[in-house]
């Protein structure tokens, strides 16, 4: 975002601002401007205010004929930088010169759920640094997969946008940008200014190679973060480029066909309960990783070969089969079983109904079978194992919720499980692959 010191004129020509998640800017990307409009207060005295509404208190006051540092405009209130500090104006005491409008502010990014964990990184397997609750709002940098980097009391942390609502005008930009772009400087020394243009005083330098943390861009300079402070320096001397993304494990996969969506379930080894969930989705031809969890399997780990009541979940690849739970659909596109107290699932080997969904009473045609309605299927979706309901070879093989082990499943928290199920989607012929990270070749 574009901001000068109050006493200067403030220019707007509406050049796209580059905002590639630098810098606390509380999920804004707004437009950065040229020098041609000029906002000059009308009122023998104005009050600045600490939020857009006469509810929001008085942090001082401009006067008639003073210029402004116009940075966007949310309803009938001007955001204006303030002394240092961020303030609003009523626009309606406020002229500017020139045809340009500064843009609405932006996005508002605001939390749904009771209480979000922030965590270090992007992924459920970072630990909590603190939590946010329903209704606070965030101070969105970029989105990197299904999370939010946000600001979090002056440090980075990330949240999952699935319990977070992005809201805003028509002219903002509901999605934050990626974290995908490198600046770095190409000049052997490059002059950083206290503002856009050559005629502001020289607060520091960069050397070549450097990488900078750019906020905008105001015409032909990038303001940036420089050692706390905000610092400009010019465009030319300045490469951008896409990061080069790392090589994800799916690119070397063979045989995942059609397959454009892949769970992947690894563990250290056979014997261990613990094991890692990644998501992966083909965009325009490439794979990209979108989830990261710690997740467990059977209570006795990975199975050599699968048997009916072993406590070992299967390796293989497996299509995706209904989804199911205790409560609606959460918003799954797959097709959904909401279950019922009569719900089971046949896992009698003699039974000609072994290996499927049912509901009881048995009236004689199974002597076991599984309580679909337990806490462990709030939500989850049937992995397509022993299609062929051969005998002895294992049954009721789902994914679902739970922290501890299964009993041959695959288990995450509910919260990443309605995040996949979210996700999964069927025209993308969507997998699982479960295997032990040193057997992963086989795929």
């Amino acid at each position: 975002m574009k901001k000068l010191m109050v006493g200067m004129a403030l220019t707007a020509t509406l050049a796209t601002a580059v905002t590639p998640g630098f810098g606390s800017i509380g999920g804004n990307q707004e437009k950065a401007y040229a020098a041609t409009v000029t906002y000059k207060v009308t009122a023998s005295k104005l009050n600045v205010r600490s939020g857009a509404g006469t509810t929001y208190g008085i942090i001082g006051s401009v006067v008639k004929g003073q210029t402004l540092s116009v940075m966007s405009k949310s309803g009938s209130w001007y955001k204006i930088n303030y002394n240092g500090r961020t303030g609003y104006v009523s626009s309606d005491y406020v002229q500017a010169s020139g045809t340009a409008t500064p843009p609405a502010e932006s996005t508002t990014y605001t939390v749904t759920a009771s209480t979000l964990n922030v965590r270090s990184g992007a992924g459920t397997n970072y630990a909590s640094i603190g939590s946010v609750t329903k209704g606070q709002k965030l101070s969105v940098m970029s989105k990197s997969g299904s999370w939010y980097k946000i600001n979090y009391n002056g440090r980075t942390g990330y949240v999952s946008s699935d319990y977070v609502q992005a809201s805003g005008t028509t002219t903002a930009q509901t999605t934050p940008p990626a974290e995908s772009t490198t600046y770095t400087v190409t000049a052997s020394t490059l002059n950083v200014r206290s503002g856009a243009g050559t005629n502001y005083a020289s607060i520091g330098s960069v050397t070549k190679g450097q990488k900078l943390s750019v906020v905008s861009k105001s015409g032909s300079w990038y303001k940036i973060n420089y050692n706390g402070r905000t610092g400009y320096l010019s465009s030319d001397y300045v490469q951008a480029s896409a990061t080069a993304s790392p090589k994800l494990v799916v690119d070397s996969f063979k045989t995942l066909g059609n397959a454009q969506q892949v769970i992947l379930v690894t563990a250290d080894n056979y014997d261990t309960k613990s094991a890692k969930i990644q998501t992966f989705e083909k965009v325009d031809g490439k794979w990209k990783q979108v989830l990261t969890a710690n997740g467990v399997l059977g209570q006795k780990g990975f199975a050599l070969s699968k048997k009916e009541g072993d406590m070992e979940s299967p390796t293989g690849k497996y299509t995706i089969g209904t989804a199911f739970g205790r409560y609606e659909n959460p918003g799954t596109k797959l097709p959904y079983r909401k279950i019922t107290a009569n719900d089971v699932w046949v896992d009698d080997s003699k039974s000609s109904l072994y290996n499927t969904w049912q509901q009881k009473p048995a009236n004689g045609r199974w002597t076991s079978a599984e309580n679909m309605d337990i806490p462990a299927y709030d939500y989850g979706f049937v992995i397509n194992y022993n299609e062929s309901r051969t005998p002895g070879k294992g049954s009721a093989i789902f994914f679902h919720v739970g922290t501890n082990y299964t009993a041959g499943c695959t288990a995450t928290s509910k919260e990443q499980v309605v995040s996949i199920l979210k996700w999964l989607n069927p025209e993308k012929n969507p997998v699982i692959i479960q295997s032990p990270v040193s057997e992963l070749d086989k795929y």
